[in-house]
């Protein structure tokens, strides 16, 4: 370097250190937009035992929601008989789907302003304190209001843990976690029905809220210690408490609809149609006010672009196909099949527990390819495929059902990975909790109703010899042939096919944006 060159640059550095404080002065009125805030975190100072901890007590915490609404399904005929009361007996589901489902956004959003600690130990006490209220309740009104106490409580943390998951891990890696977390779904999709049952013939129906107070104590003692050293995104703001309120409203008049229509009231009478007209009005003024707060509750912006709006709705589409051949199969197994309450439950496996298979595939491409949306994209048609050739080759042997339950299951739950991840990483690093409430709360909206769906064609075709119980479940009276059964389930999986196929053409619009994260050594040494 020239000495002419030398002297301009001193001469530049020394009137960059004069301007200084001028610059620094201004530094503490500058407003930054978070729209230009960097969407990937940089790596947390966690090392990877610290990291596993985390995770692990972050599963357990999954595990106790996850539990809670399987669990709690087989021992309602025991409660009911205690109580001598079965009429309301359904109730005691139905209270915490609705206040769970309410409250998903609103502790996304929460946790965006306070932080992720305090909103997890908020949910953790809510739902603690309403599985004690549960457990000495003495009659059947106490135990439907301690259920959405503890719905309240529980509603809150899955969009939490998927919030912290973004904070500890980069969102390349965060594929494989997610089907972790998965895994977690399914065992206790598998163990509640068989503890409920044991624990109410056994012991006492109470025992399955006791239980989880000792698991919620361990997942608390193992997380909270190290929520420490989380990376902090959370940015202290004004509460809109009315935007809130409209959304959690016209959610619950929507569940309600949901559960009532073709059940306890027919789908155009007075009150049905009311409600629709409610939730629809409470759902206009929620989005005239989003559209004139300075900072609303949710943002409409945050839920438009080229990603997570398709997102959003290829995993609704995909946990709506899921939950609804799910809740319906049983029907299917017992007619058709012959099979028995518990054979049938077993039967599900292949379609509930194989995803995992497809959200691990998804998750590992994630974390090494660069085009990792076209795992979903293939996951997802042959999925499409396989709900179409049920549609069209029903009836087939069982172990043919299975085979093809089992494949679209495995492309199914490619999907769910790919949209969480594409989500979180395509919003702003102090919004990623109110999206991921966000998409929660879609995803139990579309699940219930696909499940509404699958019961109205259900209900066209065989007309009303059909009795829908306790969480959807339906039961089949005398009277059904086998092959009016087929018949209608063609119409069941090719409403599947349809939910499938739209999933698909999603992803395949969705923008896929690159995804940071460590090299592939340093990933492959993490999965280990």
């Amino acid at each position: 370097m020239s000495e002419t060159h030398r002297q301009r640059g001193d001469a530049t550095d020394e009137a960059q250190a004069m301007d200084a404080p001028d610059d620094i002065a201004n530094l503490a009125t500058e407003v930054i937009d978070l729209v230009d805030a960097p969407s990937i975190a940089p790596t947390p100072p966690l090392t990877k035992t610290e990291v596993r901890t985390i995770l692990l007590s972050l599963m357990l915490t999954m595990f106790l929601t996850a539990l809670d609404q399987t669990i709690v399904a087989t021992a309602l005929p025991t409660i009911g008989r205690q109580f001598n009361d079965v009429t309301n007996l359904s109730w005691v589901i139905t209270a915490y789907l609705l206040s769970s489902t309410a409250v998903a956004p609103v502790y996304g959003t929460l946790s965006d302003i306070y932080g992720r600690r305090a909103m997890i130990i908020v949910s953790m006490a809510l739902f603690l304190i309403g599985s004690v209220l549960c457990a000495i309740s003495p009659n059947i009104l106490t135990l439907i209001l301690a259920r959405a106490l503890q719905g309240i409580g529980g509603g809150g943390i899955l969009p939490l843990v998927q919030t912290v998951i973004s904070d500890v891990v980069t969102p390349r890696e965060r594929g494989q976690y997610q089907a972790y977390f998965s895994s977690v779904w399914v065992t206790a999709g598998i163990c509640g029905p068989v503890l409920g049952g044991l624990f109410a013939e056994h012991l006492h129906w109470s025992v399955i809220f006791w239980i989880n107070l000792p698991l919620g104590a361990l997942s608390l003692a193992l997380l909270l210690p190290r929520m420490g050293k989380i990376p902090v995104f959370h940015r202290k703001r004004k509460v809109d408490w009315l935007g809130g309120i409209l959304l959690m409203a016209s959610a619950v008049i929507v569940m309600l609809v949901l559960t009532w229509g073709g059940n306890r009231f027919a789908w155009a009478s007075p009150e049905i149609v009311a409600m629709i007209g409610s939730a629809l009005a409470l759902g206009v003024a929620f989005v005239w006010h989003a559209r004139r707060a300075s900072e609303p509750f949710l943002p409409i912006p945050l839920l438009s672009g080229s990603v997570v709006p398709y997102a959003m709705a290829a995993g609704g589409c995909a946990i709506g196909a899921m939950i609804g051949l799910t809740v319906h199969m049983p029907l299917y197994y017992e007619v058709v099949y012959g099979l028995t309450a518990s054979e049938a439950g077993l039967a599900l496996i292949p379609l509930v527990a194989v995803s995992v298979l497809g959200a691990w595939i998804a998750g590992r491409t994630m974390m090494f390819t660069k085009h990792y949306k076209r795992a979903a994209i293939g996951g997802v048609a042959v999925s499409t495929c396989s709900a179409l050739a049920l549609a069209l080759l029903t009836p087939m042997p069982l172990w043919q059902m299975l085979a093809v339950l089992s494949l679209l299951a495995v492309g199914l739950g490619t999907v769910f990975p790919v949209s969480v991840v594409s989500i979180q990483n395509a919003v702003p690093r102090a919004q990623v909790g109110t999206a991921t409430g966000a998409m929660n709360f879609f995803r139990s909206l579309m699940a219930s109703f696909t499940v509404a769906a699958f019961t109205a064609i259900l209900l066209m075709v065989l007309g009303r010899h059909l009795s829908i119980g306790a969480e959807h479940h339906i039961d089949a009276q005398h009277g059904i042939a086998a092959g009016d059964m087929i018949a209608a389930f063609r119409y069941v999986f090719g409403a599947a096919a349809v939910l499938l196929g739209s999933a698909a053409m999603l992803m395949l619009l969705m923008e896929e944006r690159p995804l940071a994260g460590p090299p592939q050594a340093a990933a492959s040494e993490m999965a280990e």
